[in-house]
């Protein structure tokens, strides 16, 4: 498999070249860190055809079948958006804010991101093992090892449940992670400039109120970052 990205014009990046980011491990760095996808799909037909975008959590298997691995997206098999998805290509991007730019100047305020985008054709997911694995997989993502702690997924639940499967192989991704860029006369006007990190912080879980025993450790690793030790909050 190619280490390189945007292998087709449709993911090769015009703008900003600079910021491209041309390794596939670093894509997979990234997706393995954030949590949220929006899928881009075209729904109705004819003159009342128009695009609609969805966030979704997400799972990726990087020895999945499909070209480069696979991207699982899940949702209802009643979603009206499911069908014309299988039908034609989909566009998901994945983005990550790191910090707001404050430049001198409007033109020049910016943000420090890590962002990706993959197109391709969607498959839907059939085969019982391979749905649980990306089921199982879409919960990790968000929480670490939390599918083994869960019961199994029963019959009228994985009827309700579709999962899509998506390439990698067609895909780019940008980051910026810098300070401003201001033009020479805006810097000696001595306006202050800067970065305002953003992090995506989690506080301490909160239980349930008819939660039963301790929480799984690797919930609170996942959602505090703090270690095992740290403790839960009651509801």
């Amino acid at each position: 498999m190619s280490t390189t990205l945007s292998p087709t014009p449709r993911t090769q990046i015009s703008r900003g070249k600079n910021r491209a980011v041309p390794d596939r491990e670093r894509l997979h760095a990234f997706l393995g860190d954030a949590l949220v996808a929006h899928l881009g799909v075209t729904v109705g037909s004819g003159e009342d055809a128009h695009p609609v975008v969805l966030p979704t959590a997400y799972g990726f298997d990087l020895d999945g079948p499909d070209a480069g691995g696979s991207l699982y997206l899940h949702g209802s098999v009643a979603a009206g958006w499911l069908a014309k998805a299988l039908e034609r290509d989909v566009c998901v991007t994945i983005t990550e804010l790191d910090g707001l730019v404050a430049a001198r100047s409007g033109f020049h305020h910016s943000m420090n991101y890590r962002s990706a985008v993959v197109i391709g054709r969607p498959r839907l997911v059939e085969e019982p093992d391979e749905r649980e694995h990306a089921l199982a997989l879409v919960v990790d993502q968000m929480i670490p090892g939390r599918w083994a702690t869960l019961r199994p997924a029963t019959r009228k639940e994985l009827a309700a449940t579709a999962v899509l499967a998506l390439p990698l192989a067609e895909a780019s991704m940008k980051a910026r992670a810098e300070g401003p860029v201001d033009d020479p006369e805006d810097i000696e006007a001595g306006i202050w400039a800067g970065v305002i990190p953003i992090h995506r912080v989690a506080d301490a879980p909160v239980t349930a109120e008819d939660a039963q025993g301790a929480p799984p450790e690797d919930v609170v690793r996942r959602a505090t970052g703090l270690g095992a030790a740290a403790e839960c909050s009651p509801r």
